[in-house]
């Protein structure tokens, strides 16, 4: 079954990615990272904060505080002032990269994925900031997407795009790494490329197709289901949210179209019949 997804936002972004429902305000953000910018909405209301570099992803960690990834670290940043402080230092020396796809796990911590800023192949990694220790997890990524994890946070799911392929991890009951990364679902089988991902409240797998303009359900068995479509043909990323967690909303880009129309880059919803959850809450040390 296909579903069709609506607008929700019409700024468009040169890269929109890393959106986030905060469960406490009831508020989606999300980026444009080429843009250097954080968007939101208050009501009708368009909320937008510009940044010196390039940010990509968010968790929260209180109704006024979240934490969000940059090129150069992790910050604590408050909503109502814009001010950011510096938490953790991420490839700051490293120049040729930035950060890319992000979220919390349910043990509190938050994973970051960078790359390099022209996708140069095997230059990002994967790491994980818990109780205020990064730790390199994964290590010559070319584009870190489909970070999330399943409810009970013993398995996190993660992609490099360019293999096509999604990947399955085992954690440990802390939430780290436990044993060798297995195929979990292969969208590149059949010509997709996956960008981000989210889990639902079943614990099955919802992967944004870069350049399809779709989001597809992946069973506990990596097969396709169900497909959301969208008018945003470079679609970056999914995020539940709404009261009870049962509308998806999906960025888009317009990066790399020669002529895009209105609808590109936008940020678009849908209302399922399958729920979500809330995101976990960032623990900071």
């Amino acid at each position: 079954m296909t579903y069709r997804a609506t607008l929700y936002d019409d700024r468009p972004c040169e890269l929109g990615e890393g959106p986030l429902w905060h469960p406490e305000r009831q508020q989606l953000f999300w980026f444009d990272i080429a843009g250097r910018r954080l968007l939101s909405r208050d009501g009708d209301a368009p909320l937008e904060w510009r940044f010196d570099e390039h940010h990509s992803a968010a968790g929260w960690v209180d109704r006024d505080t979240l934490l969000v990834a940059s090129e150069t670290g992790l910050w604590r940043f408050d909503i109502e002032s814009g001010e950011r402080v510096l938490l953790q230092r991420l490839e700051e020396e490293n120049e040729a990269t930035r950060s890319n796809d992000g979220r919390a796990d349910p043990m509190g911590g938050f994973w970051i994925g960078t790359m390099g800023k022209g996708a140069e192949p095997g230059a990002g990694a994967i790491y994980r900031w818990y109780r205020g220790e990064l730790r390199q997890l994964m290590a010559g990524i070319s584009v870190s997407n489909s970070i999330c994890f399943a409810p009970d946070g013993r398995t996190a799911y993660f992609a490099d795009t360019p293999e096509g392929r999604i990947r399955r991890q085992p954690l440990d009951p802390e939430g780290w790494p436990s044993g060798e990364a297995a195929l979990f679902a292969d969208p590149g089988a059949s010509g997709l490329r996956p960008d981000g991902s989210v889990t639902d409240a079943e614990g099955t797998l919802w992967n944004a197709a870069w350049g399809a303009g779709k989001v597809t359900r992946y069973g506990a068995d990596g097969q396709p289901g169900l497909e959301v479509t969208l008018a945003g043909s470079q679609s970056t990323c999914p995020a539940f949210g709404g009261p009870e967690f049962r509308t998806m909303f999906v960025t888009t880009a317009r990066e790399g179209l020669t002529a895009p129309d209105a609808g590109q880059g936008c940020v678009y919803a849908i209302d399922l019949p399958c729920a979500g959850r809330p995101e976990p809450r960032v623990l900071l040390p």
